[in-house]
């Protein structure tokens, strides 16, 4: 008598089945990180392109801030800022034709953060408030490539290693020996 296969599936196959309908449920009801009801019509690389912009351009007026109260820190200051306004530029989702939102952070260098944090009266303690401004958006880039596509997840990945050498530098002795 040759073999027929069962009328009714077997209970491995039906909890195998419920197993993957749940999983699938459960990742579809997750993966939608934005509000009910919000539709921004942005892809989300141009939305987190621009929120790092915005954010390195936050950093760039507590460097300014920080250079203009203490103009004696001006000279070490100058080359991490340097390299945050150019963050900023590679960071943003303008072409590069186009003006961007770092070169409207570069063109009104002098003026202090009008929204920051007010910049200690010691210079130390300059230093350190904006070596935790970096460590905390060094940090904050960390957590965001999670959900970055390739390309920009590898640029956050550099920005977010240079911002935590930035930190270290901010708050260790100039010339010491390590």
């Amino acid at each position: 008598m040759p073999w027929t296969p069962p009328l009714r599936p077997s209970r491995r196959s039906l909890l195998t089945g419920a197993a993957g309908a749940v999983g699938a449920a459960l990742l579809t009801g997750c993966s939608d990180d934005r509000p009910a009801g919000r539709d921004t019509g942005i892809p989300l690389e141009r939305r987190m392109r621009e929120a790092a912009v915005r954010d390195s351009a936050r950093l760039l007026e507590r460097y300014d801030a920080t250079a203009a109260a203490h103009p004696a820190l001006a000279g070490r200051l100058a080359p991490l800022r340097a390299a945050v306004a150019a963050h900023t530029a590679a960071l943003s989702p303008t072409p590069a034709g186009s003006p961007s939102p770092a070169a409207s952070v570069a063109a009104g260098a002098a003026a202090p953060a009008a929204s920051g944090e007010p910049v200690p009266p010691v210079a130390a303690e300059a230093l350190t408030a904006l070596a935790d401004a970096e460590r905390s958006l060094s940090e904050a880039r960390t957590i965001d490539l999670a959900g970055a596509p390739g390309e920009l997840a590898r640029m956050l990945a550099s920005v977010a290693a240079c911002g935590a050498v930035h930190a270290h530098l901010l708050t260790s002795t100039p010339g010491a020996a390590s």
